[in-house]
């Protein structure tokens, strides 16, 4: 220090007591006292009382901005003065008393400067705590960003992109260790990723040979930091070597590295993270490659210390992420071999709930995109497009609950009651054969058997017969899942009233009337009971779905599927539901469901109904309340109904 600088009148205040090599600077205003401080950097300043008093509240202000770092603010006043000049200014370093002797002024120096230094190390001290502060604070927010990502391909870019940006590092690359099949054997490392700021980067994955030679692999075996200042001049005896092919291919320099491993919470090096050229300043652009030396500086010790607590972070999450993804595999596994459970059970509908899934997500993906009312606050999110595809997919798997002669039931009769009809007409058939004969032979043994009389009695057999034949066909006819009409039906409640002679004896009737029951089943193929027990396979589905320990996003999937069958004017099943009460999803699905059952060509009891003619359906269905109108327009519109119908050159069995 070389000066001191005095606010106010100098021989009043220091009074002939500087010490030799020490001037004084004189300052009459708190500004001017601002600009000398700026100017030459003096640090203690002595300020008379009144002085002090008439800028008050400026220099309060002053000394609070922090621009009063470098110096130290004393007060001079006379001794009985000096108590009420500190209350009055309690920002003041020092209180002297006057006059200012020689010894007082040198104490006050000493004193200065050992509060400057002690001030310095304060200050170098809080500026290391609050980077340490954001450092551990920006760590935290990557934990947090790290934990959040599920997305594999996304995490290791986010791992990457965070470890070169708390580190100001220009490039960087990652890698995988591929273990072999007993999990144990280390074989290879996968290169999984690589960014650079300077240089565009032509990426493809690869694997290269995990051992020493290079310095990825020396770290991944050996489990140590790696920290280089210039990959051109390695110390000698470094097992591994840096390639500077592609340095050499785009005109890049690779300076400074910090290479990292990433450790699960077992210790084991599961990848690694290559860091290249930190930069002074983040910003900075590499190009051109000259700026290299002058921008790129060695990584640091705190560097070390901060991708290595990063990488550990990202070790667990990527682990945790990789072990989610491998659950939701395995679970999509289970969900796949449920569907080939209900469509081994109908094999009619192969395919059905695949194709509902396809329509029901793409529904909800138009949907989410809309902005318009009504569907502006509906959106979903990745999960929740998953969850409604579970949903979906799974929709009928309460068919497992319904026995399958009733689930296949493509007629009216069942196929071991068709099989006892037919046989039942042909017994009748043979049965008025034999007793046609047995009546010709009587008239041949009685004489009397002219031709005219023999050519009459065939001619009545045959009329018998075709009587017969005719039945059988009507019955036939009736068997089919077609609106039965009004004469087919009268003709069919006669037919328990026609009997035959069985094998014992017994006059038997041509139909039971259980029989006849099923054949006037006057729409479809299946009686109000067998109705209700295929109706019950949503029942059945809920039960099953309410099961499975769904994991908090997809905790809506037994409900969503529960209520595919419902109608918004409360007329569906299995609970009769209000609209409000039809998740939306449901509403979505149960447009996809009739859809697909309308227009499938695999079904035995009904034909496939044109694409127009199954919109045209749906429409009358919508207007007459049953239908969610507003999602069936979207359907519509957005012509999602075409994600799931042949495409052109596509079979003649599957195009009909």
């Amino acid at each position: 220090m070389s000066s001191i600088l005095v606010w106010g009148k100098t021989r009043e205040i220091v009074s002939g007591a500087l010490p030799p090599g020490i001037s004084i600077e004189e300052v009459s205003t708190l500004s001017e006292m601002k600009a000398e401080l700026r100017a030459k950097g003096s640090i203690l300043v002595l300020a008379d009382a009144s002085h002090l008093d008439a800028e008050r509240d400026a220099i309060a202000a002053w000394i609070k901005s922090g621009e009063s770092r470098l110096s130290l603010l004393v007060g001079v006043a006379p001794v009985e003065e000096t108590d009420e000049l500190a209350r009055r200014h309690p920002y003041l370093d020092d209180v002297m008393v006057r006059p200012v002797t020689a010894m007082r002024l040198r104490l006050r120096l000493d004193r200065a400067l050992d509060g400057l230094n002690s001030r310095r190390v304060i200050q170098q001290l809080d500026a290391a705590l609050a980077r340490k502060s954001q450092d551990l604070h920006e760590l935290n927010n990557i934990g947090v960003a790290l934990s959040a990502q599920r997305d594999i391909n996304k995490l290791l870019e986010l791992i990457l992109a965070k470890c070169r940006a708390i580190t100001a590092s220009d490039a960087g690359t990652l890698y995988l260790v591929v273990r072999g099949k007993d999990q144990a054997a280390q074989t290879e490392l996968e290169f999984v990723l690589a960014q650079n700021e300077s240089v565009p980067v032509s990426f493809e994955k690869r694997t290269v040979p995990l051992d020493e030679s290079s310095i990825a692999g020396y770290v991944a075996l050996s489990g140590h930091i790696v920290n280089v200042a210039d990959a051109y001049q390695l110390p000698p005896g470094t097992p591994y070597t840096i390639s500077r092919t592609w340095d050499q291919r785009t005109g890049y320099r690779t300076k400074s590295m910090l290479v990292v491993p990433m450790r699960d919470h077992q210790d084991t090096v599961i990848g690694v993270v290559q860091l290249i050229n930190k930069k002074r300043d983040a910003r900075t652009v590499l190009r051109p490659v000259a700026l290299v030396e002058e921008a790129v500086i060695p990584f640091t010790s705190v560097d070390e210390e901060l991708v290595s607590s990063l990488a550990s972070q990202a070790a667990v999450a990527f682990e945790n992420t990789r072990l989610i993804q491998d659950i939701r595999n395995l679970f999509d596994s289970f969900v796949r071999a449920s569907v080939t459970a209900i469509e081994s059970r109908d094999p009619t509908t192969s395919g059905h709930s695949d194709r509902v899934a396809t329509l029901t997500v793409a529904l909800a993906e138009k949907v989410d995109a809309l902005d318009a009312a009504p569907f502006r606050d509906v959106s979903f999110t990745r999960d929740q497009l998953q969850e409604i595809r579970y949903a979906s997919l799974l929709h009928d798997f309460g068919k497992v609950g319904v026995r399958e002669k009733v689930l296949i039931k493509g007629k009216k009769l069942y196929v071991g009651e068709l099989l006892l009809l037919r046989q039942r007409f042909s017994y009748i058939k043979r049965t008025l054969e034999a007793e046609h004969l047995r009546a010709k032979l009587d008239q041949v043994m009685a004489g009397q058997a002219s031709p005219e009389l023999l050519l009459q009695m065939d001619r009545a057999h045959e009329k018998g017969l075709e009587e017969i034949e005719q039945m059988l066909r009507m019955v036939l006819q009736a068997n089919e899942p077609t609106i039965l009409e009004e004469e087919s039906f009268r003709a069919l409640i006669d037919l328990p009233n026609r009997t035959y002679t069985d094998g014992e004896g017994n006059r038997q009737p041509f139909l039971s009337m259980d029989e006849v029951a099923a054949l006037s089943i006057r729409k479809g193929s299946l009686s109000e009971k067998e109705r209700r027990e295929i109706e019950s396979h949503v029942t059945h589905t809920y039960k099953f779905l309410s099961q499975i320990p769904w994991t908090g996003e997809f905790r809506r999937v037994p409900e969503i599927a529960y209520a595919h069958h419902e109608k918004m004017d409360g007329t569906g099943y299995p609970r009769k539901l209000a609209a409000t009460d039809i998740p939306v999803q449901s509403r979505m699905m149960t447009i996809s469901d009739i859809f697909d059952a309308l227009v499938a060509w695999d079904r035995p009891y009904k034909k496939s109904v044109p694409v127009e003619r199954a919109l045209d359906i749906l429409r009358d269905e919508a207007r007459c309340g049953k239908l969610d109108l507003q999602l069936l327009d979207v359907f519509v519109d957005a012509k999602v109904y075409e994600r799931t119908l042949p495409r052109a050159g596509a079979p003649a069995e599957l195009a009909r």
